[in-house]
């Protein structure tokens, strides 16, 4: 039960969220560090988040059930398509759900960057997700500098910008 009360909050949360369409990041003025995981993708394969130090990681918490997420992912493969090149890495981490139900989605939403499984829930409880789909950009510190809470088109020009001026930063 105490595993199930976080998702049924973040679906709440998420069906409230279905109608707003946000435009632009959140700016985090405490730009706290984020928490350690390792989660292993559709593949098998495992990431270790603290790998990833020294990169622009752009960090997406979703669901296939979840309305705006699904609307979200084409724009993010977009912007994948447009950011692998320099260096800037993409995760989706799927919230509570197995292959199964990523497997389905791909075959309706093809996406190549890193589609991760936090099935329990704990990884989304720990950098501290209030709702679907949840977005952090994660500077090369390995810190928070933006959030978006809500559906967006990450391959709107005035988004890339603010995450490719984050390479920049000495």
């Amino acid at each position: 039960m105490k595993k199930i009360l976080p998702v049924l909050l973040i679906l709440l949360l998420t069906v409230g969220l279905a109608q707003a369409t946000g435009k632009g990041l959140t700016l985090l003025d405490d730009k706290p560090t984020v928490p350690d995981f390792t989660l292993k993708d559709v593949d098998g394969n495992s990431y270790r988040f603290s790998d990833l130090r020294g990169k622009v990681v752009i960090v997406n918490f979703w669901a296939t059930w979840c309305p705006p997420c699904r609307a979200e992912m084409p724009s993010m493969q977009r912007a994948w398509e447009q950011l692998r090149e320099e260096g800037i890495l993409m995760l989706a981490i799927d919230v509570g759900e197995d292959e199964d139900a990523i497997f389905e989605f791909t075959a309706s939403y093809p996406v190549d960057f890193p589609i991760l499984l936090d099935t329990e829930s704990t990884v989304s409880e720990a950098w501290e997700v209030k709702g679907l789909p949840t977005t952090f950009v994660i500077d090369q510190w390995g810190r928070k500098i933006y959030r978006a809470v809500g559906g967006r088109e990450w391959d709107a020009p005035e988004l890339l910008k603010k995450i490719r001026e984050l390479k920049k930063v000495p």
